[in-house]
């Protein structure tokens, strides 16, 4: 956590439950937000690292994050845990950053989904990759070379991807966010599992590695929790 947030109080509030904490944060008490950062601010760091592949706007994010949450704490209705809506404000906070950012030159989506024949099959030999999904994200060297190329998809592509199948959103929440329908949440992410699909076919099919669907879904939250923890390690 960066030092400005760090520094607003040297003497965090003790609480026993997440309903006093919101108390003294509804009461704008300074203690009661550092004891907030020094909660979740760890793990809402890793979530911005995730989307933003950059440690100072990672921390950048975060910090915007928690100064905001701190100015809305009056709007926060209690509908879901404290450290949820955190990660909802982090998560917005990075995406807006992603936006501000220029990027390097991408792919065309097309270029990286199946092609089908006439009769609607693949037109190409689809890899068989053989060992199963939680033995292989056991292999450190596995999942960085699945980050790799979920780094290597379209931004729009990659930040669907990684909300519904990393962040763990689902469809409505992941379309709130984005701006966009919940149907075309779900058409995206469909071609982004494909392309990312295709990336791996390149890296891995040779050697036989993952065991996915036709749909090409990685081993992720729909795969079990496993999967799901290393991917986010």
């Amino acid at each position: 956590m960066t030092e400005s947030m760090a520094s607003v109080s040297s003497q965090p509030v003790c609480v026993d439950s997440e309903g006093l904490l919101l108390e003294h944060l509804r009461a704008g008490d300074a203690a009661a937000f550092e004891t907030l950062v020094r909660l979740y601010g760890g793990r809402m760091l890793v979530a911005a690292r995730r989307l933003l592949r950059n440690e100072d706007d990672a921390a950048d994010a975060v910090q915007e994050a928690f100064l905001a949450a701190f100015k809305s704490i009056d709007g926060f209705q209690g509908t879901a845990r404290l450290s949820t809506w955190l990660h909802r404000i982090v998560i917005n906070a990075a995406l807006m950053k992603v936006r501000r950012t220029s990027r390097r030159p991408e792919e065309a989506i097309e270029d990286l989904l199946p092609r089908f024949d006439a009769d609607g099959c693949w037109a190409e030999t689809v890899q068989d990759w053989g060992a199963g999904s939680e033995e292989l994200l056991e292999r450190r060297e596995t999942r960085v070379l699945v980050r790799r190329c979920i780094d290597a998809l379209p931004e729009a592509y990659r930040t669907v991807l990684m909300l519904r199948d990393i962040e763990d959103l689902d469809t409505d929440e992941a379309a709130d966010i984005l701006g966009i329908t919940p149907n075309a949440t779900k058409i995206r992410l469909h071609r982004a599992r494909q392309a990312l699909r295709t990336l791996l076919d390149a890296e891995l099919g040779a050697a036989g590695a993952f065991d996915t669907d036709r749909a090409g879904r990685l081993p992720m939250p729909s795969h079990g929790p496993a999967a799901q923890r290393e991917l986010r390690a």
